[in-house]
Parts: C-alpha cells; structure tokens; sequence
C-alpha cells in the first residue's frame, strides 16, 4: 500500500477538523499543555509557591516555549528568510530548531534550580530538548514530522510520570495514546508528510523522554 501524501485528495469533513486538530495540538503548545496536567494531578509539588506565583510559572512556560519561537517564525517569514510560516521545507525549519532548542535547554537549566515545581520536568525539558536535537540531525536527511515528536513526548511523559509518582493515569494514558493517534492521523490528512516521517518523529518523541528519565531520575 502506497503511502498517504496531499497529493491526495480527502473530503472537507476531514481536512478541517483535521487542520483544527493540527493548531489545537501544535508542538509548541505541548510543554504547556504537559505543565497544565502536572498542575492538575499532583499540586503537592507546586505547595512552595501561591497562586499567583503558579499562574506566573504557567505563563513563562507558554511564554518561553511557545510564543518567542513562533515570534522567531514570524519574524523569519517577514524578513522573507522563508516561505512560509508553516515551515514547508527542511530548510526552513534549520533555524527555528535552534531556537527552540536554546529555550528548551534554557528550560531544562532552570527546571534543575526550581525545588517548588514536580523534578520530572528536568527529564521532561531535557527530552524535549534532546528530541529537537534528534530533529536538527535529521532534517538533513527527511522532513521528520515536528507533531509527531511533540505528541511522541507528551505521551511517553505522561506514562513517565505515573511511574515516577506511582499514580493510577491509566485513564490518562489512554487519552494521551487516543490523542496521539488523532494528531498523527491528522497529519497524514493534511501535511505532505510520509508515514515513515510521521512514526520517525513518534519514535524519537518517545526514545528521548525514556533516555532522558533514565539518566536524570
């Protein structure tokens, strides 16, 4: 069987919601996602700080890994150094990889100082971290898909997590799991992804949050 490419065509009951699943679950998006549910099920590790300290946490976490890099996109694709602001090519995303691998490093850097927040965000920045590095590498050679290894991470992480806290997230591993199948099935829809390139950024999503909570927990 042939694999799926926009070549083809699909029904408009497909592509929206699967270009509104695409935004909602935009790799950027999944460090403050992963930050939220952290929050949400163990708030003990958060007892050091207020309220208001929290909710300043949160937006320096959305801050510093969603909005500078997709402003660095931004600015990028108006001083015409790209395309596009979708990153179409591979070398279109050359420089927006190292971007945001300064700020995930940046993250990972201060998450070893912070002992009011959960420790398993060390492991997790520094996956994240070491999966843009993977993804830097291999550019070079195919378009690995950037959801992929977003969505690869956020679930390895959550799988992580309950390991680490000893904590009953079967229900939650299973959205994770159900959403990770959407968002990668929404790539196949609407991106001239390759499945190859699809379950390469999967593996490499997953491979390093496990390298990373081994070595760091």
């Amino acid at each position: 069987m042939e694999e799926m490419t926009t070549t083809e065509k699909h029904s408009p009951l497909l592509t929206i919601p699967a270009k509104l699943i695409s935004y909602v679950f935009h790799p950027l998006f999944i460090p403050t996602y992963v930050f939220l549910f952290l929050i949400y099920q163990v708030p003990y590790e958060f007892a050091g700080i207020t309220e208001y300290q929290l909710q300043l946490r949160l937006f320096s976490i959305f801050w510093l890994t969603a909005f500078f890099p997709a402003f660095a996109v931004f600015l990028l694709w108006r001083l015409k150094f790209s395309d596009s602001i979708f990153l179409r090519t591979q070398k279109e995303r050359i420089v927006p990889y190292i971007i945001t691998m300064f700020f995930y490093w940046w993250m990972y850097f201060l998450s070893r100082n912070f002992t009011d927040q959960p420790a398993v965000l060390k492991f997790f920045y520094m996956g994240i971290f070491m999966a843009t590095v993977a993804g830097l590498i291999l550019n070079n050679y195919f378009k690995i898909s950037l959801h992929g290894m977003a969505v690869g991470g956020a679930l390895a992480a959550i799988i992580l997590f309950a390991m680490y806290y000893r904590l009953p997230l079967g229900l939650y591993m299973s959205v994770a799991a159900l959403l990770t199948g959407i968002v990668c099935t929404s790539r196949f829809l609407v991106s001239d992804h390759t499945n190859a390139e699809v379950y390469a950024g999967l593996a490499v999503g997953i491979s390093c949050q496990c390298i990373a909570y081994f070595f760091l927990m």
